[in-house]
């Protein structure tokens, strides 16, 4: 595998840590966003609820005729052991040391794990679906299309449920997502078939609600805290530290501390997708 960017290892520090922390403090095995069915109330200790819920309707929509799987960005393969339990053959795809350590320690040898990007993935094995949960905005479209078409058996399907950006005007302080308009010129050439298109926007957006709860109320609260110790103590290495970092500190204030992280926010710029495909061979 080729040596990894520093975005990518920013990425896969940041699962890590998410993981950790979730785990631990809220009992979450989940990585990806909660699904927020009407009724559960929006609180960060129902969130390994509505990422349950999330899985529940990942593997309510995978064709009957599905039997083998491959799981492509499987987080720590919680919803490959749900589907391994409903008896599927599932494999999985992460280039995450870390998280291939959990799914191992949770999978034994019930699945196979390709250590590899998707992009760099060699195998002679072929599968009824390819799943992209929250994984496939990380991956270049073309590639990932490429791909899945030669890695599906006959009449195989591609689930992909995952956040896109709409095509609106406006600046929008959340990240993530391939463009819309791309992805749709992109597959409308690739040889699938749309089988099944659903819109999860709004069941979804509250994700941002809360952790723009936790970013106001907790994160940065101790952020300040901390800044204030180190002034009290250190206040000419701390006026010196802001000083040669500012434009950096500003960057990271605006992209993790605005408040413009809002599910509002988040449904105006962004589409969160369940998308099935079906292989044209």
């Amino acid at each position: 595998m080729s040596k990894k960017s520093k975005k990518e290892v920013s990425r896969e520090i940041g699962l890590e840590v998410g993981y950790l922390c979730g785990n631990y403090f809220l009992k979450m095995n989940h990585l990806h966003y909660g699904y927020w069915k009407e009724g559960l109330e929006l609180d960060i200790t129902n969130l390994h609820i509505a990422q349950d819920e999330y899985a529940k309707l990942v593997i309510s929509h995978i064709p009957k005729s599905v039997k083998t799987i491959l799981d492509v960005g499987c987080g720590t393969g919680q919803i490959d052991k749900l589907l391994l339990d409903k008896g599927f053959k599932v494999d999985c795809l992460s280039p995450s040391n870390y998280l291939n350590s959990k799914i191992r320690e949770l999978l034994g040898d019930r699945s196979n794990i390709y250590e590899s990007t998707y992009e760099e993935l060699q195998t002679e094995k072929r599968y009824d679906m390819i799943q992209f949960c929250e994984s496939f905005q990380y991956i270049d479209i073309e590639k990932a299309l490429s791909n899945t078409h030669k890695f599906l058996n006959k009449n195989g399907y591609m689930l992909i449920c995952d956040i896109f950006k709409k095509d609106v005007q406006g600046k929008c302080a959340l990240s993530g997502g391939h463009r819309l308009y791309k992805f749709n010129e992109l597959i409308g050439k690739a040889p699938f078939k749309l089988i099944e298109q659903l819109d999860i926007t709004g069941q979804t957006a509250p994700n941002m609600d809360l952790m723009n709860d936790v970013i106001q109320n907790v994160v940065r609260p101790a952020i300040n805290a901390g800044v204030r110790l180190a002034e009290s103590r250190q206040a000419t290495a701390v006026k010196v530290i802001k000083w040669l970092y500012r434009k950096k500190i500003e960057k990271l204030k605006t992209k993790y501390c605005s408040e413009n992280r809002t599910g509002e926010e988040f449904k105006k710029f962004k589409l969160y997708q369940l998308l099935l495909y079906q292989k044209i061979d």
